[in-house]
């Protein structure tokens, strides 16, 4: 099968370290297709910084040839309802799923993200995916995404303190990375904290794999049929009658 792999931002370097995680948990007939947006910022830090991205995203998911599914790689899931909107393959986020595996394996989770005002936007996930009674808490590092891929920068150690004091402090049995830019921290954290740490790219990999396995595909009946046809102007003017399902329908391949 064929999982698409989309960084809503604009960092390459970014894209191929969470491709890289990618590939390392996906079955060996998977296919991974690790892909940059063409247009928004360099990162995603805001609300701002979110709708920005969202076409960028839509672009890539029209693209020719369709996956058998697609992720998309930010914790802020921007644009996950639109995105499902306009193909029938699955799509997930990685804080859905990151947010799901957690409860697996254990019976309450800390989230340790980024800025400050990253992990408000965090806490209104946690409500919006019904993980209230998960989540003990999202916690904030003041780590700007960017920095994660310095090496000068003390991002490594500022994580581990921050998920030490969520052990500790919330109780949590379990570690949930909120960034995408974290992907390649989870193996370092988990053996020094000996708990499991959940790094959304991975888990939405292996849930998608999962999901194509078992022929599912995205309803569309209700609000994530394609979109109803109408004009656009200015500069969307491109994304007029006919975008939503523009790429073909997905074909299954052998897994």
């Amino acid at each position: 099968m064929r999982i698409k792999l989309i960084n809503p931002n604009t960092t390459s370097s970014m894209t191929e370290l969470i491709g890289a995680a990618a590939r390392a948990v996906a079955a060996e007939r998977t296919e991974i297709i690790a892909a940059t947006s063409r247009s928004g910022p360099a990162s995603i830090e805001s609300h701002f910084d979110e709708a920005m991205s969202i076409i960028g995203l839509i672009d890539e998911i029209l693209d020719s040839p369709p996956a058998d599914a697609y992720v998309i790689a930010c914790f802020g899931d921007p644009g996950l309802l639109a995105a499902r909107e306009i193909t029938d393959a699955p799509v997930l986020g990685i804080a859905e799923a990151a947010m799901h595996a957690a409860t697996f394996v254990s019976t309450g989770f800390s989230v340790v993200t980024t800025l400050e005002r990253t992990r408000i936007i965090t806490e209104h996930l946690v409500r919006n995916y019904g993980m209230d009674l998960h989540c003990r808490s999202v916690r904030a590092t003041d780590v700007p995404v960017l920095e994660l891929e310095n090496p000068k920068s003390n991002a490594r150690a500022t994580i581990l303190a921050e998920c030490e004091r969520a052990l500790l402090e919330d109780r949590s049995s379990a570690i949930v990375l909120g960034c995408a830019g974290m992907a390649d921290l989870a193996t370092y954290l988990e053996d020094r904290l000996q708990v499991p740490v959940i790094d959304g790219v991975a888990a939405a990999v292996k849930f998608a794999e999962a999901i194509v396995g078992m022929g599912l595909k995205t309803s569309k009946r209700g609000d994530l049929a394609a979109p109803l046809p109408k004009a656009f102007r200015g500069k969307l003017s491109s994304y007029g009658p006919g975008v939503g399902m523009a790429a073909p329908t997905t074909v299954l391949r052998a897994s």
